[in-house]
């Protein structure tokens, strides 16, 4: 889901432009530059530590195409390789998004994105629910058998308030323009928009962790 609100026109021009790329895809030629993937020109910084390659999603829950993706990236999360973390970081194109990334944040400090995660996505895309404001994710969050008051109190606590502003400052050093998107080693940038489809995308993140591994 791009930034700025999609127009049948964007899509018709993403459209053409996977066209003429699939026969270089289909070649096997390796992911180039501008055409499936962008070097920041400044890095972003990363939390995986010496030895660790860094994969940020950046998402938005009520993001369709977020929810279509989240199964293809739990997939090849199971395959990762030992030294490349999976980092998660729900974007705010506008104020309004600040609840679901709060959302996000309690989950991780409660230790419930494991259990909840995918719920969330379900709720939302499925069951068709509004999770738009505190209050309405709270009452949610308490129908998963949560503490109501506990979530409360983490949603408005200090560390998920931090978190949720590096979030942010995280998805503008990348120069996120729409969601999903996967940035890699604080260094490279892909996305669905980028390398035209997010299958694609995912190849072209194999690939960056091999780059960012050897150093380059």
């Amino acid at each position: 889901m791009q930034r700025r609100e999609f127009s049948i026109t964007a899509g018709a021009l993403a459209a053409t432009a996977a066209l003429a790329t699939a026969s270089a895809h289909a070649q096997g030629k390796p992911p180039q530059e501008g055409a499936d993937f962008l070097v920041l020109d400044k890095p972003a910084p990363t939390e995986s530590g010496a030895g660790k390659v860094e994969v940020v999603e950046f998402f938005w829950y009520s993001c369709p195409h977020c929810n279509k993706f989240e199964p293809q990236l739990q997939e090849w999360a199971k395959k990762m390789p030992k030294d490349v973390v999976l980092r998660r970081a729900p974007v705010a194109f506008r104020p309004d998004f600040e609840p679901q990334q709060r959302l996000y944040f309690v989950l991780e400090a409660m230790g419930k994105v494991d259990e909840i995660h995918s719920k969330v996505f379900n709720a939302i895309h499925v069951e068709k629910l509004p999770l738009n404001t505190a209050d309405q994710i709270a009452t949610w969050a308490e129908k998963q058998g949560i503490n109501k008051a506990k979530f409360t109190e983490a949603y408005n606590s200090f560390p998920v308030a931090t978190k949720t502003r590096k979030s942010t400052m995280l998805q503008d050093a990348y120069k996120v323009d729409g969601v999903p998107a996967l940035g890699v080693a604080g260094k490279y940038y892909t996305s669905g928009s980028v390398a035209q489809t997010m299958e694609r995308a995912l190849v072209v993140t194999d690939y960056l962790t091999g780059l960012a591994r050897k150093g380059k």
